[in-house]
């Protein structure tokens, strides 16, 4: 995450300190910032911002699987995977996308805290993450936790769905594949003929794939959720309140200044974290769900 977001919101903006300026910006990529970041923190600076992040996963994924379980539920009338895996690709990718809104939805603020938490630097301006919702409600008012929702709901209809939908898609091709590579195999389409080390490949593609699409609005949020943020001294001027005027202008803005590889800072470390997360996210999904829909029947 820590790594992420500094290639996004691009250290030579946000941490000007003279320490910064020499260490970091010499070394353009994840081991030239991870050399530094140990001199100057330790090791303990790379889990920065860890417990708003589970307490953000936690809710975000439970909202998510529960929303597409039940939609897949409603448009198959049946609950198991099996008949889910009939419906239309299609439908994969629309309700891969209205599950992931209404995750963002409902976990949100621990999203804006998690980044909060992880800019903010050393000395740390809000010790823990009570203090960062606190001073962000003081001075932003209650809709401050929500601030980056616009671009963040923008990028995540098309990225869960690209990521749900890429990821069924993927599992019909293994299915497929099995079946060529046995002649004996049923023809009938099933979630038992696929294994776990395919499941683990098909959401490993499904994140590289979706990440890649959707990187340049994950790095707008960003910049848009650390506008005004509070920051040592040390680490020199910050992103001004009034930097971005919204979205769209962020965009250009990028465009203009950084250039098209602006709005793909970060994507390296930012791969490195999703397509292994989405991987094990959907390999662990696929045998709950086996387990749960064995007890239950």
């Amino acid at each position: 995450m820590l790594l992420k977001l500094g290639f996004r919101c691009n250290w030579s903006q946000l941490l000007h300190g003279p320490y910064f300026r020499k260490k970091c910006m010499g070394h353009p990529n994840i081991e030239g910032y991870c050399k530094p970041l140990k001199k100057f923190s330790e090791r303990k600076a790379f889990w920065r911002g860890n417990v708003p992040g589970l307490l953000l996963y936690m809710p975000y994924t439970a909202i998510q699987f529960t929303v597409l379980h039940k939609l897949k539920t409603f448009a198959s009338g049946s609950s198991k995977a099996e008949d889910h895996l009939q419906l239309s690709q299609y439908w994969s990718y629309l309700s891969g996308g209205v599950a992931g809104c209404a995750a963002t939805v409902g976990s949100y603020p621990f999203d804006l805290l998690r980044t909060i938490l992880a800019s903010q630097g050393e000395p740390k301006v809000y010790p823990n993450m009570r203090s960062a919702c606190i001073d962000t409600i003081q001075k932003r008012g209650f809709k401050g936790l929500y601030a980056g929702l616009s671009p963040t709901l923008v990028e995540i209809i098309p990225y869960a769905g690209l990521q749900f939908g890429s990821y069924d898609t993927f599992k019909r091709w293994m299915i497929l594949w099995n079946k060529y590579r046995n002649p004996d195999f049923n023809p009938a389409m099933t979630a038992e003929s696929v294994s776990s080390f395919q499941l683990f490949l098909c959401g490993l593609f499904a994140g590289t794939f979706s990440k890649s699409v959707c990187h340049p609005l994950d790095v707008v949020k960003k910049r848009l959720q650390v506008e005004g943020l509070q920051r040592h001294p040390k680490y020199g001027a910050r992103i001004e309140k009034s930097a971005y005027k919204g979205m769209y202008h962020a965009l250009k803005e990028i465009l203009i200044r950084e250039g098209f590889t602006g709005l793909y800072k970060g994507i390296i470390p930012s791969l490195i974290k999703s397509a292994p997360a989405g991987a094990v996210t959907f390999l662990a999904y696929e045998h709950i769900s086996d387990f749960l829909e064995l007890i239950m029947t």
